[in-house]
């Protein structure tokens, strides 16, 4: 995210306050029973529940496909770092990067992935907020940065008229309906990674507020994490000795808050500071692997390629998946090296994957009528469109591989759209083939559908624990910080 915000400026904060938040308060309050009611070990087993076996299948090959790209991305990050602090290959430094996380993944699962997140958000805030308060104290503080850099970069909804008035390339429809909500939701509501760790939960109470108390740090790390790449900008032109890293003719933003660190922080403060940043890479890591590991034993190999199999054989098959994953990611960590902004490829692959699953989503909770071959019709046809929408427009020189029929200001942008064309692309075909064909009897959908599940009331919880308080106080600060910083 510092990278974003020395890419796109203050704009970077929707990711957070726009594209998460009001997507955590709807898991929170809607999604979550639907989750921890079916006790689903994973969300293409949730499809299989509530549509068929066929629409399980696809996604769950698409998921996987996601998280192996995920971890790739978050081990290329951890390989750039150690690149810097060892002063290695960059292969090296991905091989040992991978190496660790496979380590502790492997003999640990899913338990030392929600530990090591647990830890690196402490590290996170103990070992990058110095380095928030050094940065924009040097950069003048936040007047002082205004003054420095142009308007687009210290606003974040005053340029939102016209894609050509802000560094994103976005206008404000682009960024509601393909951050906001599509690219947001699509995550928050659909990614097994994230959902896996409300469900551990002990109860359905605890499962809801898990998003809704979360949302308030998250409100908070932009304030962290995407500052100190603003304030870099500021610093490159003061002639304080900094100097934005390069990577190739353009600037490498993925460098930003390491030659940050380098550059202010003392020998001791260095070492928490790193120690911050290859946490939060290795928890991204290693809970891609793990949800990959979830998604290839159960949904695929014991659906599909040796089912009835004994406990101990799909135990030593999801060890051997940790050790496979863990390769993909290696390949697709060089795939990352082709963007000078992580968030780029990330967003992509979430366009790919979560925007068209988001369609079938709320379909299938909302409209009974949803059938399962219109689940499957429509989530094959928005991942196509997305396929066919990169091959046929160009961001920074990414796309157009068939022709190029429009161009895009940005990556960002271009995965906007994506995402956008994806979700309208699966939600119509979905809605058309149910249209004309069989839907399952309303007794075959008890707790799977909205309309037809019966909640059971929280009794004995007082109300500052209940999920509506809660969000209320979260939608009052969000509204405070979109105000703030328009």
């Amino acid at each position: 995210m510092s990278a974003s915000g020395a890419k796109y400026g203050i704009m970077t904060a929707h990711f957070y306050w726009i594209g998460a938040v009001p997507a955590m308060l709807f898991v929170g309050i809607f999604m979550m029973p639907f989750y921890y009611g079916s006790r689903a070990r994973s969300v293409p087993e949730f499809l299989k529940l509530r549509f068929d076996e066929k629409t399980r299948g696809l996604n769950a090959i698409t998921f996987a496909v996601m998280t192996v790209f995920s971890s790739g991305v978050s081990m290329y990050a951890l390989g750039l770092l150690l690149q810097l602090v060892l002063g290695w290959s960059f292969t090296a430094s991905v091989l040992l990067s991978a190496a660790i996380v496979l380590v502790y993944t492997f003999l640990g699962g899913l338990t030392s992935a929600i530990y090591n997140e647990v830890l690196q958000f402490f590290l996170i805030v103990l070992g990058f907020t110095p380095l928030a308060i050094l940065a924009v104290s040097k950069a003048g503080g936040w007047s002082g940065m205004q003054s420095r850099l142009p308007e687009v970069m210290t606003h974040s909804w005053h340029n939102l008229g016209s894609a050509s008035q802000n560094p994103m390339g976005v206008d404000a429809f682009g960024l509601v309906a393909g951050l906001g909500f599509t690219l947001s939701f699509g995550y928050w509501c659909t990614n097994f990674l994230v959902v896996q760790r409300a469900m551990a939960a002990d109860s359905m109470s605890a499962a809801r507020r898990t998003p809704l108390i979360a949302a308030f740090p998250k409100m908070a790390m932009p304030f962290i994490v995407i500052l100190p790449g603003i304030a870099a900008l500021v610093l490159a032109k003061m002639n304080v000795g900094y100097v934005l890293p390069m990577k190739g003719d353009t600037y490498d933003y993925d460098q930003v808050f390491t030659t940050l660190m380098a550059q202010f922080y003392p020998s001791g403060m260095l070492g928490v500071g790193l120690t911050a940043l290859m946490a939060s890479f290795m928890s991204g890591m290693a809970g891609n692997v793990t949800a990959f590991n979830t998604v290839w034993t159960y949904d695929i190999y014991q659906s599909y390629i040796k089912k009835d199999a004994p406990d101990a054989h799909y135990l030593k098959v999801g060890r051997l998946t940790t050790i496979v994953g863990t390769g993909l990611s290696i390949a697709t960590a060089y795939v990352a090296q082709h963007y000078n902004n992580i968030m780029d490829i990330l967003q992509l692959v979430f366009g790919f994957v979560n925007a068209p699953l988001l369609a079938t989503f709320l379909l299938g909770m909302f409209w009974r009528r949803t059938t399962g071959h219109g689940a499957f019709t429509g989530l094959a046809t928005g991942t196509s469109v997305a396929a066919l929408t990169l091959s046929l427009t160009v961001a920074e020189g990414k796309g157009g591989w068939i022709t190029e029929l429009h161009h895009f200001p940005s990556t960002m942008a271009q995965n906007f759209y994506i995402a956008l064309l994806a979700f309208v692309s699966c939600f119509v075909v979905t809605v058309v083939v149910s249209l004309f064909t069989k839907p399952r009897p309303p007794e075959e959908l008890r707790g799977l559908v909205y309309s037809l599940t019966k909640f059971p009331e929280e009794t004995g919880v007082s109300w500052y624990r209940k999920p509506a308080p809660v969000a209320v106080l979260v939608i009052a600060m969000l509204l405070v910080l979109n105000f703030w910083f328009r």
